[in-house]
This record gives structure tokens, C-alpha cells and sequence, in this order.
């Protein structure tokens, strides 16, 4: 049995090899720096990057009606992954708040620059009415409209050929330039709080025009 005072311990080997031969504390040496650097890159492989979490994109807390002003509790900011973030995505739910939204909206659905309009107030709408937005086929009829003009909003009877006036004497307040040369343009028009949640429904089964008055 070896007499343990004998055997060498570990510092004792470390600090002969150390201490032996050039050849020997190279090789040690170079082992310890290619040990340290190895720790190195998983640290920082294992390390989360600046965008591991994201993004903060402005979604829709809950599903929003078209025409609608944005109010604080119809807001939410969800991190995205940024090679999924769409264009024109919001950071900060404050741009949004009291804008008009252009278009319904799903929740959970980002809110981007181009489907807000300006607060119904700055856009001239009357108290106690909502802003619809209207999508027109004939881009024709829409080049005719201005914001301040006042028109009918029509559609066609579900059993006869008679036109029926979803809102009458609304307002104009604004409008949109086409998303898409295939795509209608948007007229943004205010009406009686009541009546736009007709329009906005009917707009979303029935093709629907507007008459000038």
C-alpha cells in the first residue's frame, strides 16, 4: 500500500509542471487560454441577444368595429419577433389613442399608421356622431368627394332592385388614397352614432355607394 504522505498532490504536480521544462508550461499555458476562451463563447452564445425579446408592436385588445375611436382599453403592446413586425406597426399606444380606426380590427391584430384616421373631433365630425369608413368601387365617385361634402349612403334592397339609404346627410371627413390599385378607396364619413353601426355592418355584405348632395 503507498504511503499517501508520499504520493503527490495536485498543487504539488501543478506547481512541478509549472515549474518544469519550458516545453511543459507552454503546453499548460496554452491548454488554460483555450479552456477560458471556450467558457467565453458559450457564455456568450447562451447569452441573450438585444432583440431575444422582441419588439413592442401596438395590437387590438379587443375585436374593434371600423369607424371607431380608439380609447386606451382597445390597446395593447405585445412583443414581436422583428423580422415579423409589419410596416408602419405602432411602438407606443399613445399615437393611437382618440384616432379613428379605418377598417375592423381583430384582437390581438396590429394597429399600423395606415389604418388610422385623425380623432373624429379634428376631423369635423359632430357631437354624438361616429366616423364609417366606406370603401367605394368606382374610384371615379370617390375623386368627386371632399372633406365637408355632404352625401346619402345607399345600397340595394335585399329582395327588389330599389336602392336603400343606410344614412342620410352624412358628413365627409376624409379621403384615403387606395391601399392597392385593385383596392376601392376608403371615404371616411360621420352619422348618428346609431345609424354607423348599420352602415359599418352593411358595408361589410353589401357593396355600398354614396350620392352628392
Amino acid at each position: 500500500m503507498t504511503d499517501s504522505r508520499l504520493a503527490p498532490r495536485p498543487l504539488s504536480r501543478l506547481g512541478a509542471l509549472v515549474m518544469g521544462p519550458g516545453w511543459r508550461r507552454i503546453a499548460l499555458l496554452r491548454r488554460a487560454a483555450a479552456g477560458v476562451l471556450a467558457a467565453f463563447a458559450l457564455v456568450l452564445a447562451l447569452a441573450p441577444g438585444p432583440d431575444a425579446g422582441g419588439v413592442p408592436v401596438v395590437v387590438a385588445a379587443v375585436d374593434v368595429a371600423a369607424g371607431a375611436t380608439l380609447r386606451p382599453a382597445d390597446l395593447a403592446v405585445r412583443r414581436w419577433p422583428t423580422e415579423l413586425v409589419p410596416g408602419g406597426a405602432l411602438p407606443d399606444p399613445a399615437v393611437a389613442e382618440g384616432r379613428v380606426l379605418v377598417g375592423a380590427a381583430r384582437a390581438g391584430e396590429p394597429i399600423t399608421d395606415i389604418r388610422l384616421a385623425g380623432p373624429t373631433a379634428a376631423l369635423g365630425a359632430p357631437p354624438g356622431s361616429a366616423a364609417v369608413p366606406v370603401r367605394l368601387a368606382d374610384a371615379g365617385a370617390a375623386g368627386l368627394l371632399v372633406p365637408g361634402g355632404t352625401v346619402d349612403v345607399v345600397t340595394v334592397g335585399a329582395e327588389s332592385d330599389e336602392p336603400v339609404v343606410l344614412a342620410a346627410a352624412a358628413a365627409v371627413l376624409a379621403v384615403l388614397p387606395p391601399e392597392s390599385p385593385s383596392s376601392g378607396r376608403l371615404v371616411l364619413v360621420a352619422m348618428p352614432s346609431g345609424v354607423a353601426a348599420r352602415v359599418a355592418a352593411a358595408s361589410l355584405t353589401e357593396q355600398v355607394a354614396v350620392t352628392l348632395r
